[in-house]
Order: structure tokens, then C-alpha cells, then sequence
């Protein structure tokens, strides 16, 4: 159990206990659909629908990527006609994406009925949708100015269309709140004057450990939020659905 007084630590928990959370979803909805594609739209699926995204925006999303990787897959989801690029460069979702992510809440809502059957889904994609309220859209300051606008912005708040399940509410909400702890750790090694590819082969030391202190304070402020109670309800539910 984490120290529900100490925001820092109750995000240093949180941050794995919602990974897992949300790779289980994933991995199990592949099992019951294996035509689950393509590509990245599987990520953008809650905010596509709702805002168009830059190629910058992409960039900071998948900012540990290969950019002519990045930029490979955005010209086939082109080609395939599920993007199309505006004279301002935002792309945005085709009827056909539309089609393909209406086709995907469907089947998340079907795998988080299944796997989380009996679990109250109400009360805890509540508690998220009032972290997420309560996250900044960019976790950076004056000691770790960020150079964009981060990941965080771009895929918050997540399309939730009227009679969305509480299953996918609470899948969706919990992905997009990875962002921001995502965003936090940017700003936590950017401040330390690394790069992308230097975190990336970081090891074990003084300065990761000093790093993941940082991501913790940057990324504790969204959960104070919530009473010590209701952190103790978010966690131990999040837990049992793993």
C-alpha cells in the first residue's frame, strides 16, 4: 500500500498498478479479436474523434520512436485512407477510421465486461475522470520548461460518446492518464539535460533514481484530487483488476 499522505509515493505506485491495468485490457482484447488493427489508431482511438493531430503532436506522443518509422506509418494510414492530412498539416480521423474505432470501443467493451465482471467500474472510472480533471497539460516548470505542448494535451480529455460503458471509461481515462505521467518523465530528464535516446539507455544509478524522484513530484499533483480514502479505493481497484 502506498503512503496515501505522500502524493509523490502514491504516484510512484500508481504508475506500474495503471500499466498493468491497461496492457492486461490490450492483451486480452487481442486474444478475443486477433483483425485488431491497424497501427497506431489503436492508441489514438480516444482522441482522434474528437481533435485532428499534428505530425509534432505524434512526435512528442511516440517520442521514444524512430521519426522515419513515425512518419512511415502516418503515410500508410494515408495510403489506407484512414488519415487525411489537411492544407495546415493536422490529420485528422476519416469516416473510415471513425468506423474502425466504433468497431474497437465495441470490442473493449466486451473484453472489460469479461474480465472485469463484478467490479464496480463506476466508482473507479469516476475517480480517474477526476485525476485526469485535475492534470495540467503540461507538467513541466520553470526548472524543466518543456519544448512542446506533450502527449498529455494532445490525447486529453478522451472521446466518450453517450452510452459508453463504464469498462471503457475507465480503460480509456487510465490510458490517457499515462500520458501524463509520460509527460512527467520528459520534463524530469529534460531538466537533467538528457535526450530521448540518452533516457532510453540510462542505467540503475544516482541519476535515474534522481529522475524517477522527479517524475514522481511532477506527476503526484493530479492525485491530490482525490481524498486519501478515495487514493485507497483507486489503488486497491485498480489492483484487483489486474
Amino acid at each position: 500500500m502506498p503512503k496515501l499522505h505522500d502524493l509523490a509515493d502514491y504516484a510512484a505506485t500508481m504508475g506500474p498498478v495503471i500499466g498493468a491495468v491497461h496492457v492486461n485490457v490490450h492483451a486480452s482484447a487481442r486474444a478475443q479479436d486477433a483483425g485488431l488493427l491497424p497501427g497506431f489508431l489503436i492508441d489514438l482511438r480516444f482522441t482522434l474523434p474528437l481533435r485532428p493531430l499534428s505530425r509534432r503532436s505524434l512526435a512528442t506522443i511516440y517520442r521514444y520512436g524512430d521519426a522515419a518509422e513515425l512518419d512511415a506509418e502516418i503515410q500508410d494510414h494515408l495510403d489506407l485512407g484512414m488519415l487525411e492530412e489537411d492544407g495546415d498539416g493536422a490529420l485528422r480521423a476519416t469516416a473510415k477510421a471513425l468506423a474502425f474505432i466504433d468497431g474497437l470501443y465495441a470490442v473493449h467493451a466486451a473484453t472489460t465486461e469479461r474480465i472485469w465482471a463484478g467490479r464496480d467500474l463506476k466508482t473507479l472510472a469516476e475517480l480517474a475522470g477526476r485525476v485526469i480533471g485535475a492534470a495540467g497539460a503540461d507538467p513541466g516548470d520553470a526548472q524543466g520548461a518543456t519544448t512542446d505542448l506533450g502527449a498529455f494535451a494532445a490525447m486529453a480529455p478522451p472521446y466518450e460518446p453517450v452510452g459508453t460503458p463504464a469498462g471503457v471509461l475507465l480503460f480509456n481515462r487510465l490510458a490517457a492518464l499515462r500520458y501524463h505521467r509520460a509527460d512527467s518523465h520528459a520534463a524530469a530528464w529534460r531538466a537533467a539535460g538528457l535526450t530521448a535516446g540518452e533516457i532510453v539507455v540510462l542505467g540503475p544509478g544516482p541519476l535515474r533514481d534522481r529522475i524517477e524522484r522527479e517524475t514522481n513530484r511532477r506527476a503526484a499533483e493530479p492525485y491530490g484530487a482525490i481524498t486519501e480514502h478515495e487514493r485507497a479505493l483507486f489503488h486497491d481497484g485498480l489492483l484487483a483488476l489486474v
